[in-house]
């Protein structure tokens, strides 16, 4: 297994990705995963890793601390606990199972997708993305993809629509197919994508040659249908109700990260009060299910004394930190550590959203988009970027030991 990993590509079981902390691997769960399973699965974290286990931004597990030999042995493990990782093009879904406001059964027609990308052979870009949204209530409208499929309802029955190289607000709309003409289309499209080279996306399609491309592949097979209203932004974590008056419990990972033992704790908890399955979703946070509405209180209380959110207001939910120094290679400050003591003041801006990004380096993995504040790494010490992201010119720099002092006076002067 090869140690070298190319900029652009993703770390998948067979690909690990070189850190500060060793190796990475990162797998996107077609299924939820049983709780049986997931409990291994944080047993093998430990045995072959260094015990970590995080959640990213679009839901995909990470497992860290690996070495050129552990990874392997991983790889084994998670496929003899029957875990479906995808694999080939990632195919997200909409992550709550049994979601009674599901138009269309996103996850079945995300595995004919998979079947036939798989034997289509298409040769694309590592971070080509599909998104298969159901139609229901923890959708991905804030995830861009190149290709993005969102359940309908028509006079007629449910229908697909189709957009291409965004998220539900700036892809470019296409029109709507049946669900069996589904995996054809989307195959065209990305057939598209991949007959301008192997490094292209679809936003580079677009930039050449506009949506006629797209438009001319599926003439044939797709409907005009004005695209979805916008909907609401949503909190994957608190309770959310399932079919047959069940529930499922959202809880966030702090920056996006666990001790594998805590997660297997969690896992063995829900067990306790007859929950199935745990799934990773969207905005590093899982979902546990199916509950009684009865046990939801107790699984929030146990979540929150090891140490996950389980509160939308959380102040951790509105901090975006990469590990940084000394875990990754990259780092040039200890990232969640001081994203860690500054959620601890709790002083920050009321509001929605991120509301400080704290990165290790100018890369900016963990929010790649514009922040209020954004704390950057540089060999300067924490560089300070106002409305911007990490890759932006700092306007000036402090000393680690003066940030989080310097952040609670800029915050308190915010709420004055």
């Amino acid at each position: 297994m090869s140690r070298n990993f190319a900029r652009g590509a993703c770390p998948g079981l067979s690909s690990p990705m070189e850190t500060g902390d060793g190796l990475l691997v990162r797998f996107l769960p077609a299924k939820p995963i049983p709780l049986r399973a997931l409990a291994r699965l944080c047993a093998a974290a430990r045995a072959h890793g260094n015990g970590t286990v995080e959640i990213s931004a679009r839901g995909s597990i990470q497992i860290r601390g690996l070495s050129a030999d552990s990874a392997p042995l991983l790889a084994n493990a998670i496929l003899a606990l029957g875990i479906d990782t995808g694999g080939g093009v990632p195919v997200l879904t909409d992550p709550l199972p049994d979601d009674p406001a599901a138009l269309i059964d996103a996850n079945a027609l995300a595995a004919d997708l998979r079947k036939a990308l798989a034997a289509s052979r298409l040769t694309l870009a590592p971070k080509v993305s599909v998104i298969m949204d159901s139609g229901g209530r923890l959708h991905l409208d804030a995830l861009a993809a190149d290709v993005r499929v969102r359940g309908v309802a028509t006079a007629g029955g449910p229908l697909l629509h189709i957009a291409v190289a965004g998220d539900a607000a700036t892809a470019q709309p296409l029109g709507a197919v049946a669900p069996n003409e589904m995996c054809e289309g989307m195959l065209r499209l990305l057939t598209v994508i991949a007959s301008y080279g192997p490094e292209a996306r679809a936003a580079d399609v677009l930039r050449r040659d506009g949506i006629a491309a797209f438009r001319d592949a599926i003439r044939t097979r797709i409907a005009f249908e004005p695209p979805p209203p916008r909907r609401f932004s949503i909190n994957m974590v608190g309770a959310h109700g399932l079919k047959d008056s069940l529930y499922a419990l959202g809880v966030a990972l702090a920056f996006g990260h666990v001790e594998a033992h805590t997660l297997g704790a969690l896992a063995d908890i829900a067990r306790t009060h007859d929950a199935l399955w745990a799934r990773p979703a969207p905005d590093r946070t899982l979902l546990l299910g199916p509950f009684k509405r009865t046990a939801i209180k107790t699984m929030r209380d146990e979540a929150r004394r090891l140490g996950f959110a389980v509160d939308p207001s959380d102040p951790r939910r509105r901090i975006a930190a990469c590990p940084g120094a000394p875990h990754c290679m990259h780092g040039l400050i200890p990232a969640r550590r001081l994203a860690a003591e500054i959620a601890r003041v709790e002083t920050l801006p009321v509001g929605d959203g991120i509301a400080l990004h704290v990165s290790g380096c100018a890369k900016g993995c963990a929010h790649p988009r514009p922040a209020p504040l954004t704390v950057v790494g540089a060999d300067k010490g924490c560089g300070i970027v106002r409305d911007g992201t990490a890759r932006d010119a700092p306007a000036y720099y402090v000393r680690e030991g003066e940030l989080v002092p310097m952040l609670v006076g800029m915050f308190e002067v915010a709420h004055a």
